[in-house]
């Protein structure tokens, strides 16, 4: 008997991997695509519109590994498929040792287009905006990162104003000539891609009758070995679920699925209310200063001003024990720009399960391999959401931006004093407290949770730790 269904196992898999294989056979444009970047030579291959693209990475890489290596390698290529004339490469590191700096410095002069690098001020040598990079190490003042109280009495570091506020330094090129003009941002984290795939990624999705994509943002799929997937913090089905067990299709069957069934019907362009993915694409406008104009004003009247969310930036949430990616909430953000709150079949926001992207260069050689045979996991991936309940519940989810509301938030007793950075004690006492409130985007990103930096963590330690949450009252 065992040797019966072991037989008809390896039958299973044989069969899906050479006939049925997932994400596997390119769409008629992405083969095109890809066959230019392959036959030509010529800088700008891929990027057949001569589309402007400002590209942004936040790295932390001791020793220089990643700049140094594949990531950097990766990267170079990714400039010259574009055409370095159509490109800004902005990389920033904060507090870099010695061998991080070296492999900026030659990441620097191995760069086709021009390039400048500073420590805190930017200055470009061309007056033309692409064609430049911008390769950033500084000391990032900890001290001037928002803190937030935690029941020791101590004053810690929400990990996501951090991240936040790092990413939001990779942008600060776009403060400084207000005339240039992007078409995309490209967001990369420390993964390992194909630079042909991150050309698909802003050019192939979702593209209309002219050829020309259609999103606000797109992500890839990111990997932390050759089955799993990584960024469910950050991604949200189109109903604002969290996520599935994190391997194929990843989304669950909450509510109407919409987002699991795309996955299981092959579409690169996936519809989903936010994502990561280790690298994703924005139509760039939304980030510009010289786009504030009345172009960008929402398409319904709410009492949440657009202002505070424009140009788009990374942000985080205010409130104790409830927090939320920066990498959801941009999207969140990016939504209500584009359609206000009245969203139905469509965010404008994908994910493309075609383009995937790993944590080191030996899990992203085996995804052509892995994914071939995935489509046999969706009956036990939808059995084990079921069993262990999920999708994880979110009280929030439901919240549109200008709704007003009544939550649950988490405030200290007033003891006269509040405690100084650093400074420990005896626990200190609070409670929930109803709040009624006007909301702005983002709801569905969020959990009752609280993730902080240790600022000096000693040998051993983790760099972030999650504050155990005060219990809710019954």
């Amino acid at each position: 008997m065992i040797a019966a269904i072991l037989c008809v196992i390896i039958l299973l898999v044989v069969f899906t991997a050479a006939f049925r294989p997932s994400y596997t056979h390119l769409p008629d444009h992405y083969g095109a695509l890809q066959r230019r970047c392959r036959e030509s030579h010529e800088p700008g291959r891929g990027n057949i519109n001569n589309e402007k693209v400002f590209i942004a990475a936040t790295l932390y890489d001791p020793k220089g590994h990643l700049v140094g290596g594949d990531w950097g390698s990766a990267v170079l290529k990714l400039v010259e498929l574009l055409g370095p004339e159509n490109v800004h490469l902005s990389v920033y590191e904060n507090d870099a040792d010695p061998l991080a700096k070296a492999s900026l410095e030659t990441l620097e002069k191995r760069l086709t287009c021009k390039s400048s690098s500073h420590s805190l001020v930017v200055v470009f040598r061309s007056e033309y905006y692409p064609g430049n990079s911008s390769l950033i190490s500084e000391h990032l003042p900890l001290e001037e990162i928002p803190r937030v109280t935690i029941p020791s009495g101590e004053r810690r570091m929400k990990r996501i104003a951090f991240l936040a506020e790092v990413r939001n330094r990779a942008l600060r090129p776009l403060e400084t000539n207000l005339s240039a003009r992007f078409d995309k941002l490209l967001f990369i984290n420390d993964v390992m891609f194909n630079p042909v795939d991150a050309a698909h990624l802003l050019f192939s999705t979702n593209i209309d009758s002219s050829g020309h994509t259609q999103y606000g943002a797109v992500c890839a799929v990111d990997f932390i070995n050759a089955f799993k997937f990584y960024d469910r913090f950050a991604t949200r089905d189109l109903e604002g679920y969290a996520m599935g067990i994190p391997f194929f299709p990843w989304f669950t069957d909450a509510g109407n699925a919409v987002s699991r069934r795309d996955v299981l019907e092959q579409k690169d362009a996936v519809r989903v209310r936010a994502c990561w993915g280790g690298m994703t694409a924005f139509e760039a406008k939304w980030f510009q200063s010289s786009y504030r104009d009345n172009s960008l004003t929402v398409a319904d009247d709410t009492n949440f001003a657009a202002s505070k969310i424009s140009p788009l930036r990374f942000r985080y949430e205010e409130d104790p024990f409830w927090d939320a990616s920066e990498c959801c909430l941009i999207h969140a953000d990016l939504t209500y720009l584009r359609y206000g709150r009245n969203i139905t079949t469509d965010s404008g926001i994908f994910t493309n399960p075609y383009i995937r992207v790993a944590y080191d260069s030996r899990t992203l050689s085996w995804l052509p391999y892995t994914r071939r045979i995935e489509r046999l996991y969706s009956f036990i991936h939808n059995l084990l959401d079921h069993a262990v309940g999920l999708p994880s519940h979110n009280v929030r989810r439901l919240e549109q931006p200008g709704d007003t509301v009544v939550e649950k938030v988490w405030k200290y007793d007033d003891t006269g004093e509040k405690p100084k950075p650093g400074e420990s004690g005896s626990d200190l006492k609070g409670s929930y407290h109803d709040v009624k409130r006007v909301v702005g985007p983002g709801r569905f990103c969020g959990s009752r949770t609280l993730l902080v930096l240790n600022d000096n963590p000693k040998e051993g330690e983790k760099k972030w730790m999650n504050v155990p949450l005060p219990a809710l009252p019954s």
